[in-house]
C-alpha cells in the first residue's frame, strides 16, 4: 500500500483585513497548491477559533471540493505533538519564515517518526527584531532537510548576511550551530483577468475613469507611502525635467495608486508640487479591483522606483507585466529578478549606503517607519537615469508595446503560481532525499525555549519525584464509587483522561509512592508519557482527588 502523502502547515494562509502584499501572496500559494493539488492530504494546525472559521470560509468559497471532503483537515494547534508521532508528514511549509519553523523542528525531532522537511517563505526581511528571529535557527536541531524559501536573489543574500553575521556576533561554528539550506523560489501571481487589453478594453477603461484626454499615462501603485515603500519625489523630479528639456506637460498623466494612511499629508504635498510645475497628478486611494483592473488597462507605463528594504519582492511588477505594460523599475532588491533591463522595462540605477553604525543601535528602539524612513533617505534613484527611460518609453509606443509583450510572456511562462508551487514540490521531494541521523536529534533541546518546569520549579514548596507518598482524598473516594465527576477545563480535555483519573482514585486507596502509581497507569494507559502521568497526578492532587500522605 502506498504512503500517504500529507502536507503540513501551522498557518491558514489566508486573513482577512487591510490588502497587504503578503497577504495576496499568501493567498496566491495557497490557492495555487490546490489547483496542482500534489498531495493526498493537507492538515492546518491554527491556533484560534476565528483564525479556522474565516480559513474554512475562504475554501468553502473558492475550494469547496476541497472543503466538502477528508483531504483537507483544519485542527487546533494543541493537536500538533499527537499529529505528528501519528502521521508520516511528507513536508510541512509556513507561509513566513520568521516565527515557527525552529520551534515546529524541535517538536518534529522529539516525536516525529521521519524527519519530514520544514519550510518557509521570506517576505519583509528589515524589522529590526529578524536578528533574534533568524538566530533561532542556528541550533543543533536544524537539519539539512530545513530550508529557508527567499523569494528573491538580493532576498537570499540578506538572510546569508543575517546568519553570517550572527556567527560572526556569537562566535557560532557552523559545525556545532549548523543553518538551514537557502533557496530561490519566486513569489506569483494568478493571471485571470490580467491580460493585455485589446483597444475597446483600453478604451473603455480610460472612460470609466475619466481620462479621455489623450495622455500617455504613468502608473504608479501600492502604498503611498515615502516612509514604507518607495519615495515619489524622485519621479516628480523626473518629469520636470522632461517639461525643462522640451516635453509637452498636456501629454502626459501620472496615476498613483494604492493603500493611503488618512493622517499622512505627504500626499497632498506631492499634489501641489505636480500642480506648482504643471504635471497632471491623479491619486486614488484605496482602489476596488475593479478600478485597479481599469487603471493597468488604461495606463501605458509602469514606474515602481522602490527606495525602502521593507520591500523585498515586488507583486505589483507582475500583474503590470501580465497585463503588456513596460516596466520603469528601480535597480534594487527583487526587482532585479523580475525585469529584464532593455526587455521588458528599464531598471533604473540606484546608490546606497554600505554601512549604517549610528543607525543599527538605534532601530530596535525605534517604530519600523523610522528607521525605514532613514535607511530609504540614504538610497538614491538615480533621477537622470529615470527621466531618460521615461522619455524613451513617452516618445516611443512602439517600444512600449514590444516591452509589455515580452514582459506579459515571461510572466506567464516563470510567474505564475502552478508553476511556483511546483518549484516548491521539487524542494521538498528533493529535500526528503538529504540524509539525516534521527536518533541523534531526539534528545536536543532548543536553547531560546523556555524550560518552564526547570525555571519555575523553586516556586512550590516542593517538587512530585517518584517517592512522593499519595493517598486518595475524599473527592476521589466519591469520584471511584461514582458519586462524583472530575471538572476538566476546557483545553486539558486533550491531557486528562477521566477513565485514568477514577483508577488513581482507586489504586491510591492506601498510600502509594508516586513512582508505584505510575507504573499502574502506564500497564493500562500505555499510550500515556511519564510527563502525561505526572500531569495527571499533580492535578489529582490539586482537585482533592489525591493528597499528599504524610
Amino acid at each position: 500500500m502506498e504512503t500517504q502523502r500529507i502536507w503540513g502547515t501551522l498557518d491558514p494562509f489566508y486573513e482577512a483585513g487591510p490588502i497587504l502584499g503578503r497577504k495576496v501572496a499568501n493567498v496566491g500559494f495557497l490557492s495555487g497548491l490546490f489547483k496542482v493539488d500534489p498531495f493526498d492530504e493537507y492538515h492546518f494546525f491554527i491556533s484560534g477559533g476565528g483564525a479556522r472559521a474565516g480559513l474554512q470560509d475562504f475554501l468553502n468559497r473558492n475550494f469547496p471540493s476541497f472543503a466538502g471532503g477528508d483531504r483537507v483537515k483544519i485542527m487546533d494547534r494543541r493537536d500538533l505533538p499527537d499529529a505528528v508521532s501519528k502521521n508520516n508528514y511528507f513536508c510541512f511549509h509556513q507561509s513566513d519564515c520568521i516565527l515557527y519553523p525552529p520551534h515546529l523542528a524541535r517538536l518534529r525531532n522529539m516525536l516525529a517518526e521521519n524527519i519530514f522537511p520544514i519550510t518557509g517563505t521570506t517576505h519583509s526581511l528589515s524589522y529590526s527584531n529578524y536578528g533574534s528571529s533568524f538566530l533561532n535557527y542556528l541550533w543543533k536541531g536544524t537539519t539539512a532537510r530545513d530550508c529557508i524559501v527567499a523569494t528573491s536573489t538580493p532576498g537570499t543574500r540578506v538572510v546569508e548576511n543575517y546568519l553570517a553575521h550572527l556567527r560572526e556576533g556569537f562566535g557560532l561554528d557552523e559545525q556545532n550551530f549548523p543553518s538551514p539550506q537557502i533557496r530561490k523560489i519566486p513569489l506569483g501571481i494568478n493571471p485571470g483577468p490580467l491580460v493585455p487589453p485589446d483597444r475597446r478594453q483600453k478604451e473603455l477603461a480610460i472612460r470609466e475613469l475619466g481620462l479621455e484626454d489623450g495622455r500617455v499615462n504613468i502608473l504608479v501603485f501600492g502604498r503611498i507611502a515615502h516612509y514604507s515603500k518607495m519615495d515619489l519625489l524622485p519621479l516628480l523630479r523626473a518629469m520636470q525635467r522632461l517639461f525643462a528639456s522640451g516635453m509637452d506637460r498636456a501629454s502626459v498623466r501620472v496615476i498613483l495608486a494604492g493603500w493611503l494612511d488618512e493622517e499622512d499629508d505627504f500626499p497632498g504635498t506631492l499634489a501641489q508640487l505636480a500642480n506648482n510645475m504643471g504635471l497632471e497628478l491623479t491619486i486614488m486611494a484605496r482602489p476596488t479591483e475593479s478600478i485597479k483592473l481599469n487603471l493597468y488597462r488604461a495606463a501605458d507605463i509602469f514606474v515602481s522606483i522602490s527606495d525602502n528594504p521593507q520591500e523585498t519582492f515586488g507583486l505589483t511588477i507582475l500583474e503590470a507585466g501580465a497585463m503588456g505594460l513596460p516596466v520603469v523599475a528601480s535597480e534594487y532588491d527583487g526587482y532585479r529578478d523580475l525585469v529584464v533591463d532593455g526587455e521588458t522595462g528599464f531598471l533604473i540605477e540606484t546608490v546606497g549606503t554600505p554601512a549604517t553604525p549610528e543607525l543599527d543601535p538605534m532601530a530596535p528602539l525605534c517604530f519600523d517607519n523610522q528607521y525605514h524612513l532613514l535607511m530609504a533617505q540614504q538610497t538614491a534613484v538615480l533621477t537622470p537615469k529615470l527621466a531618460s527611460a521615461l522619455e524613451r518609453l513617452i516618445n516611443n509606443p512602439g517600444l512600449c508595446s514590444a516591452m509589455g509583450a515580452a514582459g506579459a510572456k515571461r510572466v506567464r511562462e516563470k510567474f505564475t503560481w502552478e508553476q511556483v508551487v511546483l518549484q516548491h514540490v521539487h524542494l521538498w521531494e528533493e529535500l526528503n532525499t538529504v540524509p539525516v541521523e534521527i536518533e541523534a536529534l531526539r534528545g536536543i533541546r532548543h536553547p531560546v525555549q523556555v524550560r518552564f518546569g526547570e525555571t519555575f520549579a523553586h516556586y512550590t514548596t516542593s517538587t512530585l519525584d517518584s517517592q512522593t507518598m499519595v493517598v486518595t482524598g475524599i473527592t476521589g473516594q466519591a469520584i471511584y464509587q461514582g458519586r462524583e465527576f472530575p471538572l476538566i477545563y476546557r483545553g486539558l480535555e486533550r491531557i486528562l483522561q477521566q477513565e485514568v483519573i477514577r483508577k488513581m482514585a482507586f489504586f491510591a486507596r492506601k498510600p502509594i509512592s508516586a513512582g508505584d502509581l505510575n507504573i499502574k497507569i502506564r500497564s493500562l494507559a500505555p499510550q500515556l508519557s511519564d510527563d502525561e502521568v505526572r500531569f495527571h497526578i499533580l492535578w489529582c492532587i490539586k482537585h482533592d482527588i489525591l493528597e499528599k500522605a504524610c
